[in-house]
């Protein structure tokens, strides 16, 4: 049996994602006899038809415009809302893929943009400025277990990429989503009604979140060699599924 995960291929790191999602494959196969009888199955996805044939898919960093406007041009636009929201399929968002799953955008291009949704949460786009103020930083990742780690990757902290990167300004629905990681030394602009046990203690802006079936990040994982991640997020489907 085989699981198939998609990455949508519209523009962006497509590919990036897809070298890391066969390393973390391997990695799942080489160490957990459990997974060794579920295969997975990586595709690009272009049309609604292979989405279709998706258990999982990721929409990868990118320009979210473009992609939102190439997606409505057919009928992909609505197929990835029924993807995610109805038949609630777990997808993964990284920075043009967080605003595109998010309920609310700001400082969007004139004329708005189309959202996906799945994550109750606004964003706020390009939130540190232009591309060439793009950085790295060392992120500490808590829902990252010692179980999703490779021998590539020993450190215990997760090199984030930052480019042009949106982050979340607001969790709109407190009792769903989960916030799964900061960046220390920013301002904290989450609202005081927040329920404590749904964030972290450290202030700083939101970096990756997770509601449901729907995860999502402001950096670029596929951007590194370090594969954490992508091992983590292939167990957490194969747990959805009492697979692991």
């Amino acid at each position: 049996m085989s699981l198939t995960v998609g990455v949508l291929a519209l523009q962006g790191g497509f590919h990036e994602h897809l070298t890391l999602l066969h390393q973390a494959s391997q990695h799942i196969q080489s160490t957990d006899s459990q997974a060794q009888a579920k295969q997975f199955v990586f595709s690009e996805v272009r049309t609604s038809e292979q989405l279709a044939q998706c258990d999982a898919l990721i929409i990868p960093g990118g320009e979210s415009t473009t992609i939102s406007l190439v997606a409505g041009q057919t009928d992909l636009l609505e197929k990835l809302r029924e993807f995610v929201k109805v038949n609630r399929k777990p997808t993964w968002g990284t920075c043009a893929g967080l605003i595109l799953l998010s309920q609310q955008a700001n400082a969007t291009k004139q004329g708005g943009q189309e959202l996906i949704g799945g994550l109750s949460v606004r964003v706020h786009r390009n939130h540190f400025g232009r591309q060439i103020e793009s950085f790295e930083a060392d992120l500490s990742l808590p829902f990252l277990s010692s179980a999703s780690s490779t021998e590539d990757s020993p450190s215990p902290t997760f090199p984030g990429v930052f480019i042009r990167a949106p982050v979340v300004e607001e969790v709109l629905a407190t009792d769903d989503v989960q916030v799964l990681a900061k960046l220390p030394g920013r301002v904290d602009r989450m609202k005081p009604g927040v329920s404590q046990a749904s964030i972290m203690d450290d202030s700083g802006d939101i970096i990756a979140v997770r509601q449901g079936n729907v995860f999502g990040t402001s950096f670029h994982p596929e951007l590194t060699s370090d594969a954490r991640i992508h091992a983590w997020w292939l167990r957490e489907i194969l747990r959805s599924k009492g697979q692991a």
